[in-house]
């Protein structure tokens, strides 16, 4: 099978030049980071801001553990993107794979996804939609029925021109997206009204040739879900729009703890071939903008280019309205962003694949027959309550290392059960997301409704304090603007900057070549009132966030 690579390779996941020396490895940047900090200029490290360390060396791949000095992430404050690619690989969520631009996704990483996965594929079915799944190849001549289509993603395409040692007659594109293949399906499926609303939803992989890549945000290939759907009316298409992105919304709210703004996007930032795109938009650690989930308006862009037809009530042939949503393993990427600290990884005990972890402690050898039938007990207790709960009984590691490494994979809660707590019939409870004494609850009872009424208490606690955090920290960078003085001025500050917006498209690319940042979307919740255009000075309908983003 043969690839034709339509832009270049050569900046995917490529190392700074600094940090190409033979020992180098991610995990072990800050051992020359004063050096590296000091030789650094701010334009070098805007240029390496999306791109991610080189892969491990041989000699790194078998190194022994690091102390526990030596296991701390990068602090947020000094290098954003260090601290994410270190809480990338220390929490082992996912590592490089062999081709530039692609990652492997690591188990914990993975049950991360499947978590999201669990929530939103009963909230497709909750909402008619059935799972199915779609080939990978699509025809190139596909891609060139719908001409807005071809021309967003033609520079993203990967296209295969050999198969089995020959040259293939018409060339296939690795899918980008579905919306091609599906109507050419809904096509052959769809005759009647009484044929309609067909909604369906997969869960696949997709290959985007970027050039600019980081884990989770933005690679190579990566995995999604992505829902299709047909309707006899626009009125119930855009009803469907509306309410996967409000799936989309509750999900990362109630879920990952993420207070995303949802709204509708820009005619310019609109998805390629639809009318019109909704959008959530959450706040990163660093403040930029991450486009966390969208859900299209297709109206008849795609069914007229396929003619997918169905004849109405009154014998008429009518072509189909549509919709297309997604939510990718990009999230997993916001997670990280939004919650993460100088410790690591900080998750929200929804979506955490372990909420509980269990240290047990003991010096003497005649003690750890007694703590750890103990520990036993108390797993089994809240595995009873179906609380994800896990023991770390490893003898190679102490348990000051176990604390570290635990609280780096951002397990929500920590129970530390020695011989004096045994002798009492109690634990002791650490919230990851509280660190130091202020976190840390002793003389917890065994006894298990105690135990189990406590634990639950307490991640929602954190569920709820990792939301108001996060909402917090939102609302304090977000500005007010009036004028485009003062969205420039906001922009330079790294904010948020939400203003009145009636401009055109080019004005809207004039914000985007001057200031860096774009039209995010115009929020579902507006204010009250006559607003006049911080650009123009004319009358204005509704205001628009704008902020730079990955």
């Amino acid at each position: 099978m043969g690839f034709l690579c339509l832009p270049s390779l050569h900046r995917f996941f490529s190392p700074h030049p600094l940090l190409c020396s033979s020992f180098y490895h991610p995990s072990e940047a800050r051992f020359s980071l004063p050096k590296l900090h000091a030789s650094l200029t701010a334009r070098e490290k805007a240029a390496e801001a999306d791109e991610p360390p080189p892969p491990r060396s041989p000699a790194a791949v078998d190194r022994k553990p690091l102390p526990l000095h030596e296991s701390a992430v990068i602090p947020r404050s000094l290098d954003f993107n260090a601290w994410y690619l270190d809480v990338v690989a220390k929490a082992e969520l996912a590592d490089y794979g062999p081709v530039r631009g692609t990652m492997v996704i690591r188990p914990y990483g993975y049950a991360i996804w499947e978590a999201i996965q669990e929530y939103l594929n009963v909230k497709f079915k909750e909402t008619g939609h059935s799972n199915m799944y779609f080939p990978q190849f699509i025809p190139y001549s596909f891609i060139e029925k719908e001409a807005s289509h071809v021309e967003g993603f033609s520079p993203e395409l990967a296209v295969v021109t050999i198969g089995g040692g020959k040259e293939l007659e018409e060339k296939l594109v690795v899918r980008p997206t579905s919306e091609t293949i599906v109507n050419h399906m809904f096509t052959q499926w769809i005759q009647s009204y009484r044929d309609l609303p067909l909604m369906v939803n997969q869960w696949a992989n997709v290959t985007r040739w970027e050039l600019r890549t980081k884990p989770f945000i933005r690679t190579l290939e990566f995995l999604w879900q992505e829902g299709h759907t047909a309707h006899a009316s626009a009125e119930e298409a855009e009803r469907e729009a509306l309410q996967m992105i409000d799936v989309y919304k509750k999900f990362a709210y109630e879920q990952a703890a993420i207070p995303v703004i949802a709204g509708r996007k820009s005619r310019a930032e609109t998805f390629a071939g639809a009318s019109c795109t909704y959008t959530i938009e959450a706040m990163m650690g660093d403040r930029k903008a991450l486009q966390a989930g969208t859900s299209h308006n297709l109206g008849q862009n795609f069914s007229r280019a396929f003619e997918t037809q169905f004849t109405d009530e009154n014998g008429q042939k009518q072509h189909v309205w549509q919709t297309s949503w997604a939510i990718s393993t990009r999230f997993v990427g916001g997670i990280i962003m939004t919650h993460g600290d100088d410790t690591g990884l900080m998750l929200p005990p929804r979506l955490a694949p372990i909420q509980v972890i269990i240290v047990p402690i003991w010096k003497k050898g005649d003690e750890k027959n007694g703590v750890l039938d103990t520990a036993a007990s108390v797993e089994e207790v809240l595995k009873s309550a179906e609380i994800k709960v896990k023991i770390d009984d490893s003898e190679q590691r102490t348990p000051g290392w176990k604390y570290n490494f635990w609280e780096m994979k951002g397990v929500p809660l920590r129970i530390e059960i020695g011989p004096r707590d045994v002798a009492c019939g109690s634990v002791v409870v650490i919230r990851r997301d509280v660190l130091g004494k202020v976190g840390k609850e002793f003389g917890i009872s065994m006894e298990p409704s105690v135990l189990i009424t406590h634990v639950k208490s307490r991640l929602e606690d954190i569920q709820s304090s990792l939301l108001q955090r996060a909402t917090h920290f939102r609302d304090s960078h977000i500005v007010d603007v009036s004028s485009y003085e003062e969205l420039k001025e906001a922009i330079s500050q790294g904010k948020w900057a939400r203003g009145p917006w009636s401009a055109s498209d080019a004005d809207e690319q004039k914000v985007k070549e001057e200031t860096g940042a774009t039209i995010r979307c115009f929020p579902f919740d507006q204010p009250e009132g006559s607003k006049t255009c911080f650009m123009t000075g004319n009358p204005a309908g509704e205001v628009a966030i704008f902020a730079r983003s990955y």
